[in-house]
């Protein structure tokens, strides 16, 4: 074997049997100080929070008394997303992650959340906010807990709501709000913002 090649072939090896960098979970505090900020001032301290304590597994850090629940989402994701919501969604929220843990994925996920909505299996809110904040990874400073070019989102959901119904176009706007998936159980409005910058 050529000496490239046997070179090649080490290498690939080596780099196939390398251990995966272990996932660093930031202290409960930090994760609590970023999942908290797509809410407005007067309403982070009041907010549940959710994160991590070992990796994959979402757990309560902190119990709130405003009816806002923050995810720490960042921590397990390859961006820096964190998202904050009124409590009545948490059932539909809690039940796309678990779909999703059991590996169901896309546009499935809401085809069966719709399903046991409609069978009476799965509550939905009649209506809730919620808000994040998407950004790269390296938007996020954990020191000042500051982020950077950062897509802002608030949306109200309204489920069930069409564009005649509520009388907002079904046409995405840049600067105007408009609804997404009208007529669905997760019809919101865009209020402002995007998903990412």
């Amino acid at each position: 074997m050529r000496p490239l090649l046997l070179l090649a072939v080490v290498a690939g090896l080596l780099t196939a049997q390398a251990p995966a960098a272990p996932i660093s979970i930031p202290p409960a505090a930090q994760q609590i100080a970023a999942a908290v900020l797509p809410l407005t001032a007067e309403m982070r301290d009041g907010a549940t929070v959710m994160g991590y304590k070992e990796p994959g597994k979402l757990v309560v850090l902190r119990e709130g008394r405003n009816g806002m629940h923050c995810l720490a989402l960042y921590v397990m994701r390859p961006d820096f997303h964190v998202a904050c919501y009124q409590k009545s969604l948490e059932p539909f929220m809690a039940r796309g992650r678990e779909l999703r843990a059991q590996g169901v994925t896309g546009a499935k996920v809401d085809t069966v959340r719709f399903a046991e909505i409609k069978s009476g299996k799965l509550k939905m809110s009649k209506q809730a906010s919620l808000h994040t904040i998407t950004t790269k990874k390296e938007n996020y400073d954990a020191a000042t807990n500051k982020v950077k070019e950062a897509g802002l989102l608030t949306v109200l959901y309204i489920p069930g709501a069409t564009a005649e119904s509520i009388g907002i176009t079904a046409t995405p706007q840049e600067n105007a709000p408009w609804i997404m998936f009208p007529g669905t159980p997760k019809a919101h409005v865009m209020m402002a913002g995007k998903m990412a910058p």
